[in-house]
């Protein structure tokens, strides 16, 4: 049966997980016979891929679907991700939503797009299904694992995304040997607890980082984001020996106080997690660091924020990723007492944001005069830019011709962008 829609716009909130699996979508629409377009075009399909971390990332999908729908009140709305298997009857009550679809049935696009039910939100299944974002051209986002086992007391992943599983060793390199025939020359690792890839087999992450070192086709990979409680030294000893890792890791930390890691339920205290940096920057002193940090959390007084800014500026770190507390529901922290006031909250989120300012500034003080490997991703105005294995986002004078090509290029300033240039002609 043909579709009466022909093109189609895929929006998408959240992690790189998100990515990944809104470009399989994508992929799948167009071996349909769909085109895709801009997101600012009149499309006649609107997939929104959504986020619910916070709950302003629940209010940016819904006012994204009422703008949709006062544009194009013909158009097809279609809303999947973690807020649509969360909150599934709200959302489908929005003027415009036309279909609602959970997590299970998310990447199973010939199911739901000719549909004519507008609920298709099942109970989280243990299947696990790869997906990837090749859209970058020059890199590729692969999840590699999925959900969470963790029971930390903000989260709502482990309702939103299941318990934790991933697919064997075999299959995931089978899927990344796909990925690198398009020539792509940065693979990033993604899930929601990488860290715990290949548990339930008997295979580890450790174990994928191994394989990966032995493939000949594979010029770099960087990991998105890992558990600090999860970089054991095997891990470590693959980065040592390695020459496609990247000097880059997202070390998530919530708080620099232990009594509120502890009402968190974080798997580590501050001790476990200063050593690890400590470690990690000895080995590579050119790692970027990125850290998640949470402000405001239930019962977080001046002194628990006072330890958290104090730690943070004491600790090697590059830059912050600052999340505000947002009660979720069917969390046990949205039960806590002491909730702290939003004025409290913003006044912090604002602190940890200039340290992180003054964080990055440093790490990129630090490399003038450098030398990095950079893979050129885009060319405008003269000038090339991407992205160095540590995480600096580099422009160059130069030729569109070392597009999608890895290159030795020595830092030169920082001035609002960071310059440098190729070296290695």
């Amino acid at each position: 049966m043909s579709s009466p829609y022909k093109t189609f716009s895929c929006i998408t909130y959240g992690c790189k997980v998100n990515f990944a699996d809104s470009s399989s979508i994508s992929r799948d629409l167009t071996r349909l016979g769909y085109s895709q377009i801009s997101k600012d075009d009149l499309a006649d399909i609107y997939i929104i891929n959504t986020c619910s971390v916070t709950d302003l990332a629940d209010r940016k999908a819904q006012k994204l679907i009422r703008k949709i729908n006062i544009k194009s009140p013909n158009s097809k709305i279609i809303v999947t991700g973690c807020y649509a298997q969360l909150k599934p009857d709200e959302i489908i009550n929005i003027p415009g939503v036309d279909y609602v679809v959970g997590m299970n049935e998310k990447l199973d696009v010939d199911s739901y797009i000719l549909d004519n039910n507008n609920h298709n939100v099942s109970k989280i299944n243990s299947t696990f299904n790869i997906s990837y974002s090749t859209n970058e051209r020059t890199r590729a986002f692969i999840k590699i694992q999925d959900g969470c086992d963790y029971s930390c007391t903000y989260c709502t992943i482990p309702n939103a995304r299941g318990i934790s599983r991933s697919d064997t060793i075999d299959n995931t390199m089978l899927k990344i040997n796909r990925i690198l025939r398009d020539d792509i020359k940065e693979v990033v690792l993604s899930g929601i607890n990488i860290g715990d890839f290949g548990v339930k087999q008997n295979e580890s992450f450790y174990k994928l980082l191994v394989e990966l070192e032995k493939n000949n086709h594979l010029h770099r990979y960087r990991i998105s984001s890992i558990e600090p409680n999860l970089i054991n030294d095997d891990v470590i000893s693959v980065f040592k020996k390695s020459n496609k890792w990247v000097n880059h890791l997202h070390i998530p930390l919530q708080s620099g106080s232990d009594n509120i890691l502890k009402s968190m339920k974080r798997r580590y205290d501050t001790k476990l997690y200063k050593n690890k940096i400590l470690k990690l920057k000895k080995i590579f002193p050119d790692l970027c660091i990125g850290v998640d940090v949470i402000v405001g959390f239930p019962g977080e007084t001046d002194e628990d924020f006072n330890l958290t800014y104090n730690f943070i500026k004491e600790i090697d770190v590059s830059y912050l990723h600052v999340f505000t507390y947002s009660r979720r529901e069917n969390t046990k922290a949205d039960k806590f007492k002491n909730q702290i006031d939003n004025k409290v909250k913003k006044a912090r989120r604002i602190i940890l944001q200039k340290l992180s300012e003054y964080k990055y500034k440093n790490f990129i003080n630090k490399n003038i005069n450098n030398i990095r490997e950079v893979l050129f991703e885009n060319f405008e105005n003269g000038f090339l830019s991407g992205l160095s294995d540590n995480y600096l986002k580099v422009y160059v004078p130069g030729n569109k011709k070392y597009i999608n090509t890895i290159q030795k290029v020595k830092i030169l300033n920082n001035d609002k962008f960071i310059f440098g240039e190729i070296v290695n002609e």
